[in-house]
C-alpha cells in the first residue's frame, strides 16, 4: 500500500484529481449558464479533455532517467495509470451529469474518457509529461468546429463529437486508446 500512496504522490495524482474534478465542474458551469437545458456533445467532450489534460502530467515522475533506473517494471503501472484517467474523467463527467439530470449517454463518456487518455498517453511518449496535455486539447479544439456528416472520415476526425453507436468514431477511440496505452507503457515518457 506504501508503494501505491508514493507512486500516486511522485505522479502529482492528488494535484491532477482536484485541477480534473475543478476543470469539469468550471466546463459544467458554464454549459448550464450558456445552454438552453440540452446537453451539448461538444461541452462534455471539452470537460473530458480539460480533465484529462489536468491529469496527463502525472504521466511521468519528476526525474525520466530515475525511473528508467528503477529495478520495478514500469508497463503494468504504465498501462493501470492511462486507465485510471480515463476511468476518472469518465466517472466525474458522469456524475456531474447525474446530479443535473442530464442525460449524456455513458457509451459517449466511456468512449471520449478512454481516446482522450490513450492521446495523453501518445503525448506524454512523444513530447513528455510536460506537453502530455497538448493532443488531447488540440484534437478536441480542432474537432469542435468540424460539422459532423456521414462521411467516414469526418467521423473519424470528430470521433468525440459524434452520437453514441457510430462505429468510426468508437473504432477511432479504441484505436487511440489502445495505441496510446501501450506506447506510453512500454516506452514510457519522452525525456
Amino acid at each position: 500500500m506504501r508503494g501505491l500512496v508514493l507512486y500516486a504522490r511522485s505522479r502529482e495524482v492528488p494535484v491532477g484529481g482536484a485541477a480534473a474534478v475543478g476543470g469539469l465542474v468550471a466546463v459544467w458551469g458554464f454549459a448550464r449558464w450558456v445552454s438552453d437545458g440540452r446537453g451539448d456533445p461538444r461541452l462534455a467532450a471539452l470537460a473530458v479533455a480539460m480533465a484529462v489534460a489536468a491529469t496527463a502530467a502525472g504521466l511521468g515522475g519528476q526525474d525520466v532517467a530515475l525511473d528508467r533506473t528503477a529495478a520495478i517494471r514500469w508497463a503494468p503501472r504504465r498501462a493501470a495509470h492511462v486507465l485510471l484517467i480515463g476511468v476518472l474523467a469518465g466517472t466525474v463527467l458522469l456524475a456531474l451529469q447525474t446530479v443535473a439530470g442530464e442525460a449524456m449517454p455513458a457509451a459517449s463518456a466511456v468512449r471520449n474518457s478512454a481516446g482522450l487518455a490513450g492521446l495523453a498517453a501518445l503525448g506524454a511518449a512523444a513530447f513528455g509529461r510536460q506537453f502530455a496535455w497538448t493532443l488531447p486539447i488540440t484534437w478536441c479544439s480542432v474537432a469542435y468546429f468540424i460539422p459532423i456528416t456521414p462521411d467516414l472520415p469526418v467521423q473519424a476526425a470528430a470521433w468525440m463529437m459524434t452520437p453514441p453507436g457510430t462505429p468510426a468514431a468508437t473504432w477511432t477511440a479504441l484505436a487511440l486508446t489502445t495505441t496510446g496505452t501501450l506506447t506510453y507503457a512500454l516506452t514510457g515518457p519522452r525525456r
